[in-house]
């Protein structure tokens, strides 16, 4: 099992949010880049879109870069390598220099907006399946892949097994590792009355767990929603508090987006959010450091490595 880099806490790099917060100016520890937003279409010539490498150069100066992967569809049915993961990502990763990349765990085949609510099936036929591909695809990223559990607003038929029993299934035959986003967590035991958090966190292997995903979110049409538009609520931060006493995590991730998930979504701006994006990071820092020590993140280490 590789030694993950434990890094800090950070925050992801969104477009939605770029044009208004002071990036240069909120220290963070890591910037999580979304690999999608850097890829050129799959039926262009481009790798990466033109100028986004001058930008990722600039990112590079802020703090660690974490690349996460939404729209691989590593998960689908196509064969992998004609995956957008193996022919943007990986070699838009190795550019990074990112110590692991995370995907989201849900389908993705010829898939965009849906695809936020359709989660794989928590059956042992996938979980085979896709730890397979999981497998094949950390390979060629040649760094930890680390699978992040997804919100999701209907269940896909045809599961015989919990989400949280398929995701330490699913890395325990790949290799593989957890990126454990607690706000998706927390939203999925909200709008589902069977899904208990604490049962979750039991039930999967926390030593594998090398990324966090903190947010907020939305109530819209008598359903809570993973929008990353609000403050991280409460039972967020006690179940990271209670994460951090076991696991020994790379990053945590804040997320702050809004409108980009849905139209009945929040806008973001500085006026109305700045203040609370930058009382979450200190939050989550100071929980950091409770547990790991003052001096263990990127920003406070005296050589700043």
């Amino acid at each position: 099992m590789p030694v993950v880099p434990q890094i800090g806490v950070g925050l992801q790099y969104n477009p939605e949010i770029v044009e208004w917060f002071p990036f240069g100016k909120v220290k963070v520890d890591a910037i999580e880049v979304l690999l999608d937003t850097l890829a050129g279409p799959l039926d262009s010539p481009y790798t990466v879109l033109p100028g986004k490498l001058n930008e990722l150069s600039r990112l590079s100066s802020l703090g660690t870069i974490i690349a996460h992967s939404n729209y691989g569809a590593e998960f689908g049915f196509k064969p992998l390598e004609e995956s957008a993961a193996v022919r943007r990502h990986v070699p838009i990763a190795h550019l990074t220099g990112s110590p692991w990349v995370s995907d989201h765990c849900f389908y993705g085949d010829l898939s965009w907006v849906d695809m936020w609510s359709s989660p794989v099936q928590f059956s042992k036929r996938e979980a085979t399946r896709l730890a397979a591909r999981a497998r094949q695809l950390q390979d060629l990223y040649g760094v930890p892949l680390a699978h992040e559990n997804a919100a999701y607003y209907v269940e896909c038929p045809g599961a015989d097994m919990s989400e949280a029993c398929f995701m330490a299934e699913l890395v325990e035959r790949s290799g593989t590792y957890l990126h454990l986003d607690l706000h998706n967590l927390h939203t999925n035991s909200v709008n589902f009355a069977h899904i208990d958090p604490w049962d979750y966190l039991r039930a999967i292997p926390l030593d594998r767990v090398i990324e966090i995903h903190i947010a907020g979110g939305s109530w819209s049409d008598g359903l809570y929603h993973d929008w990353h538009d609000s403050a991280v609520p409460e039972p967020v931060w006690e179940l990271l508090e209670a994460v951090l006493r076991e696991a020994q995590p790379g990053a945590i991730i804040l997320e702050a987006q809004g409108r980009a998930h849905h139209a009945a979504g929040r806008v973001l701006s500085a006026e109305d959010d700045l203040g609370t994006v930058e009382a979450d990071l200190r939050r989550a820092m100071a929980l950091w450091d409770r547990a790991f020590g003052p001096g263990s993140r990127r920003g406070t280490r005296s050589n700043g490595c």
